[in-house]
């Protein structure tokens, strides 16, 4: 399946980051487990590797390697930990509003130190009251002169505590169309952390709220022009929210097939490895189905996004397959180890608690299927791959 999608490039991209996560992101999981308190360090070793400016163009200094070389990134890094390809996710998903509504000036300024590693941006659009419900926010900034001043809370921001600079979307005005993006920097005064709550899994990333309190922005950090904040935030969503959840459900399944295989092989019953038992061959089988039917619909549909084609239906989709594949697989894997697998060491009750965090992000399964039934009913909403067709299309690297 590979061979179909990757090229050379790809695979020693793949290769770099398996590498790198077996040596030094697999040491630290225990820890970052046991603790609970987000890795500074590890989260900055693996931005230093520039994996973050994957789709920067090189101009900016970036891999320009595109959404599948993204995918690849993400997928490898969560084999070893979610976390930590959650990190990496977070910080690529907060790069997508400032190459699509950034202005030349503001991509000079922040595409070059996040391509190197040296800034981290994060994208903040949840409030506690209205949720997923963007349009139900009620932070907002106002005018004064030259600048804003902005007054939000904003919860579940990827890479809250280890961002450098939140692209935050707040209200300007009444509606829809009174939405509008600013680029935050984190030690801006009237910028402050919350503390951060446990949470289920994802152990080592920080996953937590930002408040701004009469936090003054110069008029030069609004993204886009007043009102497009809906647009900044939904399409940051589509083209890389979904499809780098996508990453990390993908890195996660594999993880749950590879140590399932591995305990099957090394479990013995009746004098012969467990994998012999037809019923457990069965579900190993429907495990490894699901893997490639995942990895399928993720490279296939960052593939047309890399060559400037209509995808949308297809980002949904493989988002919907991926986490709701990468759970059933871990409840399978589950059944197989049988009490085992509520023990730690054997892992899969740490995969089964991450998968289950990338499930609500950037859309629940629930809202994927409304979407595709639009789809099926011929409901035109529009489509972000087809209007960021040029941003999003990778360019003279010899991978499209």
């Amino acid at each position: 399946m590979n061979q179909v999608f990757t090229n050379d490039r790809h695979e020693a991209v793949r290769e770099e980051v398996r590498a790198f996560a077996e040596q030094h992101v697999r040491p630290r999981v225990a820890q970052m487990e046991d603790s609970r308190e987000v890795d500074h360090e590890l989260s900055a070793a693996i931005a230093r590797r520039g994996w973050i400016g994957a789709t920067i163009p090189v101009e900016y200094g970036g891999m320009e390697l595109g959404h599948l070389g993204k995918t690849i990134i993400i997928e490898e890094l969560s084999r070893v930990s979610a976390a930590m390809g959650a990190m990496a996710q977070a910080s690529q998903l907060g790069v997508a509003k400032i190459l699509h509504f950034g202005t030349e000036a503001q991509r000079r300024r922040w595409l070059p130190p996040i391509a190197t590693g040296n800034c981290l941006p994060t994208i903040a659009v949840t409030e506690p009251e209205s949720g997923g419900h963007v349009l139900g926010m009620s932070g907002n900034a106002v005018r004064d002169g030259d600048h804003y001043i902005l007054n939000a809370r904003k919860v579940f921001v990827g890479n809250s505590h280890v961002g450098h600079v939140h692209g935050v979307v707040v209200r300007t005005g009444p509606g829809s169309k009174g939405l509008s993006a600013f680029l935050v920097e984190y030690d801006r005064p009237g910028v402050r952390l919350e503390p951060l709550d446990p949470t289920m899994g994802l152990h080592g990333f920080s996953f937590g709220e930002i408040v701004m309190e009469n936090c003054r922005i110069p008029v030069e950090n609004r993204l886009g022009q007043e009102g497009e904040g809906l647009d900044v935030a939904y399409s940051s969503s589509t083209l890389y929210g979904r499809p780098n959840l996508t990453a990390v459900a993908l890195g996660i399944h594999q993880a749950i097939v590879e140590d399932t295989v591995d305990y099957c092989r090394q479990r013995r019953l009746y004098d012969a490895p467990i994998h012999e038992i037809s019923s457990i061959k069965v579900r190993l089988g429907d495990m490894q189905s699901r893997l490639m039917t995942a990895r399928l619909a993720a490279y296939h549909a960052v593939y047309l996004l890399d060559q400037g084609l209509p995808c949308d239906t297809e980002l949904m989709n493989a988002k919907l397959v991926n986490v709701e594949f990468a759970i059933d697989s871990a409840r399978a894997a589950m059944d197989i180890i049988g009490a085992r697998g509520l023990q730690t060491r054997y892992r899969i009750e740490r995969y089964l608690r991450d998968a289950y965090h990338v499930l609500a992000p950037a859309g629940t399964a629930d809202i994927q299927r409304l979407r595709l039934a639009e789809a099926a009913l011929n409901v035109d909403r529009g489509q972000w791959s087809a209007r960021f067709s040029k941003e999003v299309r990778v360019r003279d690297s010899g991978l499209v």
